[in-house]
């Protein structure tokens, strides 16, 4: 079986010692770091997630500090959600287009102070291009990439766990409020926030030498409540309807045609990245759509790795992009990227291998 694994330009994380002790089974390329993907029992790490907790290694998700008198106008240009009024100490999730209005990533957006902000990102090289967007603006930051990798604590127990360790004063955070921390003199931020619908928090681990005591912490922290190793659940995340950029998004993708339009100021300044054309893209119609599929086939089968062609009848409507078997659905599901002109309840044919699998159109999220 092939394989994959570290090397100088394919990083690991401050956790990558605690995942190989817990029995990790497969990683995944992501920001040019690894990412733990598996730990060898799908259905074990989907039972936690939704009923108990889940320990993630999700470093991956890298910081881009923006630092400076413009770096408030900087996060604006490269946002095409409106952040006047983002206060300290509080995210707010964006999308990020280039000029053609096409989305390159949707990170969290956090302010620690006025003239400094991470974005949390995707994966995608948006430190190259924030450097970028900034030079071409001539504007006065300092940007670079923080000592600073987030470790995720996901499921209705989570709550219970991260207390445990830091206090109740967590159970008060709002979704993407966050606060810094400390444990062991280990320096942390932790925020409510996480890619899963069940709950959780992500505590931002801002010393890379640590990585294997703050694991460790947490791990004898949530053994009361049954905690595990886990990742971010292709299944629950297609159930709960989360975008996942580049998995779901092509290069000729916008905000409107993945749900994203409710993040989208079309009345933003002209000079932000991308406005321009989105607002072309919204008066001319938008000509795809993000929607739920739903085999009628209930055969468990395995996920796919690329794209499956989506038909009617002899004409090609779209595409399947994610798809997984869902437990709560009895049934593979997963999200369609198709012509407008198609509606929820429509049947389709979805062309996976050598096999075509009857399908029909539902609204989103399914759960």
């Amino acid at each position: 079986m092939a394989e994959i694994g570290p090397n100088t330009r394919l990083r690991v994380s401050p956790f990558y010692e605690a995942t190989i002790g817990e029995g990790v089974t497969a990683f995944s390329p992501y920001n040019n770091m690894l990412m733990p993907v598996s730990y060898g029992d799908a259905d074990a790490e989907y039972d936690r997630l939704m009923n108990g907790v889940s320990q993630w290694d999700v470093s991956v998700e890298r910081q881009v500090e923006i630092i400076g008198p413009d770096a408030a106008r900087l996060v604006q240009l490269l946002s095409v959600r409106d952040l006047s009024k983002i206060e300290v100490g509080k995210g707010k999730y964006v999308p990020m287009c280039d000029h053609r209005g096409v989305l390159i990533n949707d990170p969290v957006v956090l302010k620690h102070e006025d003239g400094r902000f991470w974005l949390s990102i995707g994966d995608n090289n948006i430190l190259m291009w924030a450097r970028a967007i900034a030079a071409e603006r001539g504007l006065t930051v300092d940007i670079c990439e923080p000592d600073v990798s987030p470790m995720a604590v996901q499921g209705p127990k989570a709550e219970d766990v991260v207390a445990s360790v830091f206090g109740d004063w967590v159970r008060a955070l709002k979704y993407f409020w966050f606060a810094p921390a400390e444990i062991n003199g280990i320096p942390l931020i932790i925020q409510r926030s996480g890619y899963s619908k069940q709950g959780g928090f992500e505590i931002y681990l801002r010393d890379g030498t640590r990585g294997t005591d703050l694991w460790n912490i947490i791990k004898e922290a949530g053994e009361p409540w049954g905690i595990g190793p886990g990742n971010p659940s292709p299944i629950e995340r297609i159930e709960s309807g989360l975008l996942s950029y580049g998995g779901d998004t092509d290069d000729q993708t916008n905000p409107f045609e993945v749900r994203l339009g409710k993040y989208v100021d079309l009345d933003l300044d002209d000079e932000v990245v991308g406005i321009q054309a989105l607002r072309q893209i919204k008066a001319e119609g938008v000509k795809r759509q993000q929607v739920g599929i739903v085999f009628d086939n209930p055969e468990r089968r395995p996920g796919h790795a690329i794209w499956c062609a989506v038909q009617q009848g002899d004409r090609g409507v779209g595409h399947m992009t994610s798809g997984a078997w869902s437990p709560r659905a009895g049934a593979m599901i997963g999200f369609g990227l198709v012509h407008t002109d198609l509606t929820v309840g429509d049947e389709v044919d979805v062309v996976r291998g050598g096999y075509v699998d009857r399908a029909r159109l539902c609204e989103l999220p399914f759960f």
